[in-house]
Formats: C-alpha cells, structure tokens, sequence
C-alpha cells in the first residue's frame, strides 16, 4: 500500500508536467505577438538602416516575430495597401509618413520615431490604450513628434519627452471621442485635377506658338484640314511632353519618399509663379518672367516653318518641354498631391486627366481659327489681352496654391 500511494505521489508532478505541455501551446498560441509590417521606399538607405538598427531589435526583445517589408515604389500594389490599412484603421492622411510599420492594429509607426517611445510602447499593458499612431516624417534634425490614441485631439511633444506623458493625459479623456480624422478627398481631388489642368493650359506662351504656327501655315496656302490634322499633331506633342514630364516628377516624389512635402514645396511655388505673372502686369519692366526661354524660340519656329507633320510633333514636343518653367508650379503641387493621396494607377489617371485640360485651350483655338479672318481677330485679341491674362492667371495660381496649402496638406 505504502509503495503504491508513494508511486502515485512520484507519477503526479510528471502527469502535471505532461498536462501543462499539452495546454501550454493552446495558451501561447493565443497570446502570439501580431504581425509585423513595414511598407517602405527602398531607395532610401536611411529608412533601412532605421528599421534594422533601431526597430527591429526592439520588437525582437519584446517577443515580436521578424517584419515582413514591402516596398511601394518598386511595386505599387503595395501603396495601393498601405493607403487601404491606413484608411481602415482611421490613420489621417497628415499623420501619414514616407515609412510606416504596422504593430498588429494597435501600434502604428510613421516615420522615425525615437527609440524610448518606440520600447515605451511596445511594454504598456495592454489597457494603456486601444490603439495608437505615432508621427515623425523628418530622417533628421527632428525636435519634437506626433501622438494620437483616436481620442482627443493629436499632441505634439518635445522629441525626449516619454510616451507615458501622453498616456498619463490620456486617462482624464476617460470616453471623449475621437476628433473627426481628416479623410481622404479622392472626391475633390477630381474638380481640383481639371480646374488646376484648365488653369495651367491658359499659357500664353503655347497660345502664340500655336497661332504663330496656324499663321504660317495658312501663308503657304495649307488645307484647312491639313491645318487641323498638323495642329492636332502639334497639340498631341504637347500632352505627351507634360505627361511623361508627371510621370516623371510622379517617379522622383515616389522615390524621395516626401509626398506631402513636395506638394507642399509645390503649392508655394505656385504662389510665388503667380506672384511673378501678377508682377509682369503692374511692373513689366522688372527682371525675372514666365516665358520659353529666348534660346528655343528659333529652334521651336525653325521646327514649324517645315510644315511637315513630324515637324509639327517635334515643334508641339519642344514647346512642352520649354513652357514647363512658366507654369510648372501648378504641375509640381498636384503631382505631389497625387503621390500623397491617391494610389500610383489612380495618380497616373489623374495625369492624364490634368493633361486633358491642360490642352483643352489649344483645342479649342484650333477650332475656331477655320478662317484666316478669325485667326487674324485672336492674334490681335491675344496680343492685347496678354497683360490681363497673366494678370488673371497669377491671382488664380496664387489662389489655388492657398486652396491647396490649406484643404489638402
């Protein structure tokens, strides 16, 4: 009897032993650490070195799996996800970096975020907050970042100062809702697209050369229908021109990961380029204009006076090329706008879009002059209404900068 009951006192530590093993991955399982993601630019070598040095052996002490990188230049599907997590989560578009790491849903990391917050974050209990998103878009010279928890009102602290302090003033919001978080505008970036598009296209300098061109070839005794088929040649040149021309700024806000900033840097030149028209009305005697630049003029008309319909393409591609400078900054602070708030298939159908409208002036021109007498009525027109239409254009270009500066960054 004693051996038995001995036996049994020995076999009871090991059945324990054996049960807990049993039960103890059904426990762990539940409590494995959420997934993380880091959606970056991969041309940025700071970013990286961010991640790797700083982030990830913090996740790695607090028992977090390793992150899984998608990079969203190199592949936009991936921006296309990221602009679809943030929104789901309710993450504001200005609260939104050019590198953002994913804790599960509950912690959310834009841009570089000081290491102690990063540690404070990852060991707060779990009722410390529900969720949260913290906010610091500069690589460096940074002196204070962002915190949100989707109550309240975002706060801004000194760069040193510790997360708890914002936790501590989150407990006497006690159930306030959270501040209504800005949303994406993809509706209003449609009438700012076509309103901006039509806008640029009033370029005086594309009106001349385009009437210039029609002049000429109405002297050398053209067909009215050779005329519309080389000025719609000539027109095509100059959508192509400004499209690969946001194409490619498109590209360089990708890779330098600054959408907000550019369409920032952007909304303030075109303030400044309107200034610069409206300075041309008042006092056009003083340096410094929006015009092609003197050295293309002979080039460009060399071009044209072939009368040939590659002429008319190379000549329509020039003039897009070297009205560029005149009205550029419009062009700038939409595409950064678009890089910042639509997916990368969304920014180039705004483009094409913009460039739409940004020829639609010369398209109609070229309708009306069917005649030499019409023709001869909108040279004189526009000779003597440039003053004014530089005028109204920069009042305009000084307006939508505000407007963009103000509403959508």
């Amino acid at each position: 009897m004693f051996h038995r009951l001995n036996r049994s006192i020995v076999a009871t530590p090991f059945l324990l032993l054996l049960f807990l093993a049993l039960v103890a991955p059904v426990g762990v399982g539940a409590q494995d650490p959420a997934p993380v993601v880091v959606y970056y630019n991969r041309a940025c070598a700071d970013c990286l070195e961010y991640i790797e040095e700083t982030v990830v052996p913090l996740l790695r002490e607090a028992g977090y799996p390793e992150p899984v990188y998608k990079d969203y230049v190199n592949e936009p599907a991936n921006r296309a996800d990221l602009l679809e997590r943030s929104d789901e989560l309710g993450v504001p578009p200005d609260l939104q970096s050019h590198l953002t790491v994913f804790i599960g849903d509950r912690i959310v990391l834009e841009g570089h975020i000081p290491e102690h917050v990063i540690a404070d974050l990852l060991d707060a209990p779990p009722d410390a907050f529900e969720r949260i998103v913290v906010y610091q878009d500069k690589m460096s010279g940074a002196t204070e970042y962002t915190v949100w928890a989707f109550r309240g009102e975002p706060q801004i602290y000194p760069l040193d100062t510790p997360i708890g302090v914002y936790l501590a003033d989150l407990e006497t919001l006690g159930e306030q809702p959270a501040s209504p978080a800005p949303v994406r505008e993809e509706r209003a970036l449609l009438p700012l697209v076509l309103t901006t598009g039509f806008l640029d296209g009033l370029n005086p300098c594309a009106f001349a050369v385009l009437l210039f061109f029609i002049a000429f070839l109405f002297t050398i005794r053209r067909a009215t229908s050779s005329i519309w088929a080389m000025g719609l040649i000539y027109i095509a040149a100059i959508y192509l021109a400004y499209f690969l021309i946001g194409l490619g700024l498109m590209q360089a806000i990708l890779f330098a990961g600054e959408h907000h900033l550019m369409a920032k840097i952007g909304s303030w030149l075109v303030i400044v380029l309107g200034l610069i028209n409206v300075k041309d009305y008042f006092f056009p005697q003083l340096p410094i204009h929006l015009r092609i630049p003197t050295i293309a003029h002979g080039t460009i008309q060399d071009w044209l006076r072939r009368a040939t319909f590659p002429a008319a393409a190379v000549g329509g591609f020039l003039v897009g090329l070297c009205t560029f400078p005149c009205s550029g900054g419009i062009y700038v602070a939409i595409v950064g706008l678009l890089a910042a708030k639509a997916t990368y298939w969304q920014g180039v159908s705004y483009l094409g879009l913009y460039n739409l409208m940004f020829v639609s002036p010369l398209l109609l021109i070229l309708v009306a002059v069917g005649n030499r007498r019409v023709l001869h009525r909108i040279r004189l027109v526009e000779q003597s209404s440039r003053r004014w239409v530089r005028l109204a254009t920069g009042l305009a270009m000084i307006g939508i900068g505000a407007v963009i500066l103000i509403w959508f960054v």
